[in-house]
């Protein structure tokens, strides 16, 4: 792999890369991939965006309803082999964040993640190798698929031992692209997702996506629950900077069959997200203790290295907690209504 940081990519840079691109989005209409939708829309790729909404996942057409009839919308599972091998055909780029995304519901039914995550994913190499092997796949995953991690921050290099059927699904899922891109030569770029928050993520419930949760909270004037002592460390990246990793890493030529962290390079307590969301609503937090299935998957702290990607592609994220917060902020007190 060529470590030598490339010169720093601009707007420019995507827009000549990405105008004109035929990009499938599976999971299109949830957090990550219609922000990503809505920033290639910019771009002038052109979209077709893929989601099952499935009840509580975050599919919600108000995300993309600013590109009314710019993108193609198709409503369809990707564990759907027939439809998945038509929608694969012609595309240069496949986003793939179709996922069963909550860690606490396989402690009660493991299926969901090993059909959704799993089988659909392998759905999905399948319907590439037949139809269209030369479409690039990237693959959003977790940060969880570490598992605890004993030295941070942790590299890519770090022995992933997850602890739950959702972290373990996730790592097959890389494994199962891998190979394919091994075997069959499909490219691909393997991308794990730190605690990602902003406009656009779900707010109906708090299975997953804690920061958005904690924003409905003090935005409706209830007091923010910090679980233990909130000096768990996490590195909260906002959705802008990583929809800026993911385009970078799916034009740069470095980054095929790689494996890439994408957070922030600064950890902040869950405390300390509670204290900046509390100081901008006027609104208090308060000690919880953990819930029993909460304790049973919680890992310790986590924060990631992302010298590997700024090394290959130049990024770094620009958005800081408290601007963050505060942007997320202003989009939901416009548009709260639809996220509930």
């Amino acid at each position: 792999m060529n470590t030598s940081a490339p010169r720093s990519l601009s707007e420019q840079d995507l827009k000549a890369a990405l105008s004109g691109k035929r990009v499938l989005i599976l999971g299109g209409l949830g957090f990550l991939g219609s922000s990503l939708a809505v920033r290639l829309h910019r771009l002038g790729a052109k979209l077709t965006l893929v989601d099952a909404m499935i009840e509580e996942y975050g599919g919600n057409p108000f995300n993309v309803a600013e590109l009314g009839e710019a993108c193609a919308v198709n409503y369809c599972d990707i564990r759907d082999r027939t439809a998945i091998e038509w929608l694969v055909r012609g595309q240069d780029y496949v986003f793939h964040s179709a996922a069963q995304v909550c860690h606490l519901k396989s402690l009660c039914d493991p299926f969901p993640d090993i059909d959704i995550n799993i089988t659909g994913t392998a759905v999905l190499m399948e319907a590439l190798r037949k139809h269209n092997p030369r479409a690039k796949v990237i693959k959003l995953g977790s940060r969880g698929q570490y598992g605890p991690v004993l030295k941070l921050p942790a590299t890519e290099e770090n022995l992933c031992q997850p602890k739950g059927i959702y972290e373990i699904s996730l790592l097959a899922a890389e494994h199962i692209i891998g190979s394919y891109q091994r075997n069959h030569g499909i490219p691909c770029v393997l991308a794990r997702l730190t605690n990602i928050y902003g406009p656009r993520a779900q707010m109906r419930h708090n299975k997953f996506g804690v920061a958005n949760w904690f924003i409905r909270l003090a935005l409706e004037g209830k007091s923010i629950p910090v679980y233990g002592d909130g000096r768990i460390m996490r590195d909260f990246l906002y959705i802008d900077d990583c929809v800026d990793a993911l385009l970078y890493l799916s034009i740069v030529p470095e980054a095929e069959g790689q494996t890439f962290n994408v957070g922030h390079s600064r950890p902040s307590s869950f405390l300390e997200l509670a204290e900046v969301i509390t100081s901008m609503t006027n609104t208090a937090w308060e000690f919880t203790p953990f819930s029993a299935e909460r304790k049973t998957q919680e890992p310790g702290d986590f924060f990631s290295d992302i010298t590997k990607i700024h090394s290959v592609t130049g990024w770094s994220p620009v958005t800081e907690l408290r601007e963050g917060v505060a942007r997320t902020l202003d989009f939901y007190r416009e548009h709260l209504p639809k996220y509930l």
